[in-house]
């Protein structure tokens, strides 16, 4: 006779199975043909510490990307740069830059609080006026905010002053920083300047949690505290519980979904996907082995070098880095395990469509290079030692 189930007990989603639900709705398991605009705002945001990795993101998530579609939607202010999520900058849709800024702000207050001690003696309100005052008048580059701070509190600590100025105030990188093919330095304004409209009124979480959930679930409420940088939202998913259903991982960590979110068969196939450092994917989950294997935890950086990531049946199995030593056209792979010829000559090719769509090298010199683990690590790409696409 066939084993009763309790429809009470939660069902149990392994690391494989939650990983393709979070690739399914991160747009990984198959290039989507959603505009860029659409995109930056179903994945709440695109990690943008570094100017090009959200163009690379979506590159990995979008049928028929090009990186001027991005590029023309932070010209025109669609889309902007401003910190956000976990203190670090982010690439969001300008609505979002008016809701997400003021439901992290207590996170900018704990993070200010880490510099009161170089604050001495600086009223904050003051400072917020003043540099809301000299950054609407034009756009300033960290150096002008704090020469300009300095004067005001001369014994304040200069690096305190910077940090106060981008906690105190919701303030964005304008263009021409982040346009695709152009350079510029860092110079900020408000972003309420930036957009001609006023900051929305800060919002309860319940919205955020269930967008998140949307773009990252199932998830826990340690994996959305851990993605936003934020503390206490247990009482919003508690709110919320009614409408959500619940899961249990192989640890027996409470997890939470939307009911008609994409939950595919764990055998479904995932493509290659090269991802650059700090993809949100990578980033956005307390317990990461939904994308990354415990024994590649902590591979895909060395020290302060952070390296792509390429997921291979849908998770970490090896880092990659473009140019260097190799030239425009080269983009150099370094396995973290064993790779099977097949997968091999996948990612070979999936490194070799980035390349054609992402650089202006000459197609005839386009190469995927596989290079040895110390090679890649200790002396980067230049000194890999097999040579071309596939070998």
């Amino acid at each position: 006779m066939a084993a009763k189930t309790n429809p009470a007990v939660p069902a149990v989603l392994s690391p494989r199975a939650l990983g393709r639900a979070t690739l399914e709705r991160q747009l990984l398991l198959r290039r989507s043909p959603m505009p860029a605009r659409d995109a930056v705002g179903h994945l709440v945001g695109l990690q943008a510490q570094n100017t090009k990795p959200p163009y690379y993101q979506l590159f990995a998530r979008l049928d028929g990307f090009d990186p001027a579609e991005l590029s023309a939607l932070m010209e025109s202010r669609e889309v902007v740069r401003i910190v956000t999520l976990r203190s670090t900058i982010h690439t969001h849709t300008a609505d979002d830059a008016l809701t997400l800024r003021p439901l992290v702000q207590p996170a900018r207050g704990r993070e200010l609080a880490l510099f009161r001690g170089g604050l001495s003696g600086v009223d904050l309100e003051r400072l917020a006026a003043l540099c809301r005052e000299l950054t609407e008048e034009r756009p300033r580059t960290p150096k002008e905010l704090r020469e300009a701070l300095l004067a005001e509190w001369p014994d304040a600590d200069p690096q305190a002053l910077t940090v106060a100025a981008r906690c105190t105030l919701p303030l964005v990188q304008v263009t021409p920083r982040g346009l695709w093919g152009r350079s510029g330095q860092v110079a900020l304004t408000t972003v309420e300047h930036w957009l001609g409209r006023p900051a929305e009124p800060t919002p309860g979480p319940d919205a955020t949690v269930l967008r998140y959930l949307g773009a990252f679930g199932p998830a826990s409420v340690q994996d959305m505290q851990r993605w936003a940088g934020l503390t206490r939202l247990r009482e919003a998913f508690e709110r919320l519980r009614p409408q959500l259903m619940t899961f249990r991982d192989e640890n027996g960590v409470e997890l939470f979904d939307l009911p008609d979110a994409p939950r595919p068969d764990p055998e479904t196939p995932a493509p290659p996907r090269f991802l650059p450092e700090f993809d949100n994917v990578l980033l956005g989950h307390a317990d990461r082995t939904r994308v990354i294997p415990p024994r590649f935890k902590g591979c895909n950086g060395n020290g302060n070098q952070a390296y792509g990531a390429v997921l291979v049946d849908g998770f970490l199995a090896a880092i990659w880095r473009h140019g260097a030593g190799g030239g425009e056209g080269t983009v150099t792979v370094q396995a973290l395990g064993r790779l099977s010829r097949t997968e091999r000559d996948a990612v070979t090719a999936e490194g070799l469509r980035m390349l054609a769509t992402m650089t202006q090298a000459d197609p005839s010199t386009h190469e995927i290079r596989f290079a040895s683990f110390v090679d890649f690590a200790d002396r980067g790409p230049a000194g890999a030692r097999s040579g071309a696409a596939g070998s």
